[in-house]
Parts: C-alpha cells; structure tokens; sequence
C-alpha cells in the first residue's frame, strides 16, 4: 500500500502558491484494508475514506469507463491492481495529474511522478489535456474555462480546444446539473480575470448554450465585450458584485429566469437584479431627470430599509465602476436618517394602529427627504 499527494496541491505547489485542499490516492489497497487501518467510508460512487486523525479524504487509485450520458456516465473500477498512472490518466489537465509519495508521518518525499509532462506544460503555461477520456466528462468543458480565468496567463492548446468543441458538438453539456455548471462558473467568475472564461466558452461554442442569451449576444460584440473587461478590472472579486456587473445589461426578469436554470444562489441572484434595475434608473435619469418618487421606487424595491447594508454595496458598486450615483447615496443617506416615530407622531391618534395609513405618512416623508437630497 502507498499514499500519494495528487493533482491540484502539486501543481499550486511547484507555482508557489499554498496547497489549501489536497487529494490523496491510495496504491494498492482494497477497501476493506482501509477500514481496518481505522479509515472510515464516505464515497457513494467509489471508494473514499476519511483519514482517522486528519480527516483528510483518501481515494483508491481507480480507472473509468464511460457509459452513459454527463459527466455521471462512468463505471469506476477501484483495486489493488490499478496503478498510480493508470488513476493520472483519468484527469482533465496534464498540469492536474502529477503526484508525489507520502512517507509515514505525512510528508511529501520523492521525486515528483509526472508521466504526462505536467511539469513541462508548467513551464510553458499551456492548459493540455491528458488523454482522449477528456472529451467523454462535458464538465470539463467548464473546468478548462475556470482554469483559464484563475491562470490567465495560461494559454489553452490547440489540441485541447479541439477536445473541448467537440463536447459541445456531443451534445453531452445539456446532461450537466444545474449546480455543477453554476458552481464551475462561479469559481471562474470569482477568478483572477473572469473575461478569459467567457473567451473559452465563446471559442468552444458553449457560450450560447449556458449563458443567457443578452449575456452571449454581449459577448459576441467586440466593443461591449471590451466594456465588460473594463468594469470586471475594477470590481472585487466578490461572487455578489462581479455576478452583477455581468449581468447589468440585462432586465430583472432576464436574470431571474437564468437564475433559476442554473440555480442561482437567491443572495446573488437578487444582488443582479437590483443592481440591474438601478443601471436602468440611471440610464433613464441621463436621458431625463428623475423624479423623487423613481429614486423612492427603486429604495423600496431594493428594500434598503430593512437591508441597508447591501443597498449601500450596490451602489458603492455602481460609483467604483464610474456610474454617477453620490447623489442617491445622499438621498438614501437623508431617507434612513428620518426619525419615523415623529412622522408616525403627527398622524392622528385613531390612525396610528392603522398600517396602511402609517405607510403612506412614512412614504410622503421619504419622497420629501429624497426630493431635499436630489
């Protein structure tokens, strides 16, 4: 039995970067031996073990054979008898499927185990997949997207675009989870420059298949795309804001629909929308002032009442990326600061249990303090 340290922690590690989560495979061991070495058992689809004292997940080495559609179409083969290389060959990246030997106590020793020139794509900062498997698993698609964002110094090989056009033309992406293909675009959306996943899904021809289309059509355009890349420089690299920015050309109900596609976390999803209608209210206003009672909407729709906090992100967004917004930061900053018990106060004594008449007081005194501030 040997352990190994494979994949993603070797590559980070040979880049200088620290090793967060690390994959460990296991050589040469039946399932049975790792429980009797106190490993406990968690995997559903093959054999994966919490380490006893760490935690830590350990893998049988295993190969696969594809046998139905998606990237769940695989029968996993897990033994004694399945090398260390034979477990590399079923990765994605060559940058992905290297390894190196864990000694007794947990270090990493050796020379590190590369058969497929992981090392030498390193250098050369080529994204290259392993072997002709890559093409059978349609999430990878999305992972060499993601890469490509997080290393954007990296470029995709020839043979590799090929590789990933051809699981579009398979037809196999409409058979992805909703949440794996979020989740893959979030990461590359979070990811150093995020403008390079969208090149890769566009040069795949995947763009149009998993993005809105008011999102691809955008895309597709030389200029508006160049636009995009400007605004995603300067927006933190927050789920929350940089979802916003890429969406901010499209209507509430757009982003809503797509939301509910790839099952959008309702916190993002409503971030874009607001941040949405407020680019719309901001266009308006610089084709025709805005009244009071539009700014007051758009408060009210974005519940800056009860979330101020949030309303006052969406709009901090808007000014880092250039929109004039300082004054509705006022007007807000004038509306929350009203003392609501005194609007209540001048109501007369029958009407103060009556909600719909307390709503319209607090509402006339919010347009008043917005109309003030503007």
């Amino acid at each position: 039995m040997k352990t190994y340290a494979v994949g993603g922690a070797i590559r980070d590690t040979l880049m200088g970067i620290p090793a967060h989560d690390i994959d460990y495979v296991v050589v040469g061991a039946t399932a049975e031996e790792m429980v009797a070495e106190g490993f406990r058992p968690v995997g559903k689809d093959f054999p994966v073990f919490l380490h006893p004292a760490t935690q830590a997940e350990y893998a049988l080495a295993r190969t696969e054979r594809k046998t139905g559609a998606g990237y769940k179409g695989f029968v996993f083969h897990a033994d004694p008898s399945v090398t260390l290389e034979q477990d590399l060959e079923r990765r994605d990246l060559t940058i992905n499927a290297m390894a190196q030997e864990l000694s007794e106590n947990g270090e990493w020793v050796g020379p590190i185990i590369d058969p497929f020139n992981g090392q030498e794509d390193l250098a050369k900062k080529i994204l290259r997949h392993v072997s002709d498997a890559f093409a059978e698993d349609p999430l990878r698609l999305l992972r060499v997207a993601r890469f490509a964002a997080r290393f954007p110094e990296f470029i995709v090989a020839d043979e590799t675009l090929l590789a990933i056009k051809a699981i579009v033309r398979s037809g196999e992406l409409a058979a992805l989870s909703s949440e794996r293909i979020w989740q893959e675009l979030a990461r590359g959306l979070t990811a150093t420059k995020p403008m390079r996943m969208f090149q890769v899904l566009l040069d795949a021809g995947a763009a149009k298949l998993l993005l809105p289309s008011g999102l691809n059509a955008q895309l597709i355009d030389e200029q508006q795309r160049e636009t995009l890349r400007k605004y995603l420089r300067i927006t933190p690299s927050v789920l929350e804001e940089r979802c916003a920015v890429v969406l901010m050309n499209l209507s509430a109900t757009e982003i809503r629909a797509w939301s509910e596609a790839v099952k959008m976390p309702n916190e993002v999803r409503d971030f874009s929308e607001i941040f949405s209608e407020l680019k719309r209210l901001l266009k308006h206003r610089g084709e025709k002032k805005s009244s009071a009672s539009e700014i007051l909407a758009w408060f009210n729709r974005a519940d800056v009442w009860r979330k101020p906090e949030r309303a006052m992100m969406v709009l901090t967004l808007a000014k880092q990326i250039g929109f004039e917004v300082n004054d509705l930061i006022q007007a807000l900053q004038k509306a929350q600061a009203l003392e609501l018990a005194q609007c209540i106060a001048d109501l007369d004594s029958a009407d103060r249990n009556n909600g719909e008449k307390i709503r319209l007081v607090v509402e006339k005194a919010r347009l008043a303090a917005i109309a003030a501030a503007l």
